[in-house]
């Protein structure tokens, strides 16, 4: 497996992490933990050293999942995790229906580190993302909270998740950020306009979320793919039978590629992202062994000059139906 290093930090990591959100939350019913966990260990085996998670999946459980399989790689294994929401014990946000208020009080953000170190099983946490910007707590607050518990080496890295390229910059003037993580991919492109030019400026890494569409751009879905009411993409007006089937075209394109390059549309949307910047570290999420597997052949794909090329010009020509998110969800990104 080969590794990147996030920006200008020391935190080098498998070219591939693992999103581990959907084991326990969101898509659908929690999965098998027994079965979780052996996928887990499986990904290690197979060269993932980046894992990602948040006190929020679940809540709590996928950060225990995460303690649990986990515990045998300390040292061989970073493990990200996020701050930002008001949880209490025994609340349960079900998808992006019932998102719980955000809190990014610097009390919150130490509240969150000693019980997520505990739940991960870890003495410091590798990284740490406020997970969406709270307007009500200024950032530089933020900051200055994460880089007290640097200090204290309870927290590795800072990071921010879905933030707007002025606020990365005020909140890197207090702490250095290590990685910014927002969704990215062939349908999502909104970070390349100020957010990627700006963390090439600072030497900040880039997670892409949902790099495969939530699924979509596996090329396993079309027009007459249902959700079930606990899978969150039931929610999301990119996923009405509209939006799925105007998409096609983009899944088209993907195919097209894979098959010149004996590829899968997933691998080819994995690819184009790993070349988009050396310090882009994507992290697709499954629950399943040959999907995990199908993943990592992509980090050996190599896309030419060409290759790109002949996807920028074809994806230029296909406009993206439906919003990412409801407006309510929507309204707290890129803040």
């Amino acid at each position: 497996m080969q590794k990147r290093r996030l920006g200008k930090s020391n935190l080098e990591v498998s070219a591939l992490g693992l999103g581990c959100m959907g084991m326990s939350f969101s898509y659908g019913a929690p999965k098998d933990k027994q079965e979780m966990i052996t996928l887990l260990r499986a990904a290690v085996e197979r060269g993932i050293t980046f894992f990602d998670t948040a006190e929020v999946y679940g809540p709590f459980t996928n950060e225990e999942l995460l303690g649990e399989a986990l515990s045998p790689f300390h040292g061989q294994v970073a493990i990200a995790t996020k701050f930002g929401f008001n949880l209490a014990p025994g609340s349960d946000p079900r998808g992006m229906k019932g998102l719980p208020a955000l809190n990014s009080r610097p009390e919150r953000i130490k509240q969150v580190a000693e019980e997520s170190l505990k739940r991960l099983k870890i003495e410091a946490i590798d990284l740490f993302y406020q997970h969406r910007v709270d307007l009500d707590v200024p950032i530089e607050d933020v900051a200055g909270a994460v880089k007290d518990l640097i200090q204290e080496g309870k927290v590795k890295h800072f990071g921010m998740s879905e933030a707007a390229a002025k606020t990365i910059r005020r909140a890197h003037a207090v702490q250095p950020v290590t990685a910014v993580q927002s969704e990215y991919s062939l349908w999502t492109r909104g970070p390349e306009a100020e957010v990627l030019p700006t963390l090439e400026e600072l030497g900040i890494g880039f997670v892409p979320f949902s790099p495969l569409g939530k699924g979509f751009l596996t090329g396993k879905m079309d027009a007459s793919t249902t959700f079930e009411s606990n899978d969150f993409r039931s929610t999301l007006p990119r996923f009405t039978p509209e939006a799925l089937q105007a998409n096609q075209a983009l899944v088209d394109l993907l195919g097209s590629i894979g098959v010149q390059k004996q590829a899968t549309p997933a691998q080819i949307a994995l690819a184009w992202l790993l070349a988009q910047k050396p310090w882009i570290v994507p992290i697709p999420g499954t629950t399943k062994l040959h999907r995990l597997e199908e993943n990592i052949g992509a980090v050996e794909l190599e896309l030419t000059a060409d290759d790109l090329s002949e996807i920028e010009s074809a994806a230029a020509k296909i406009e993206v139906m439906g919003a990412r998110y409801p407006e309510h969800v929507e309204k707290m990104t890129g803040r």
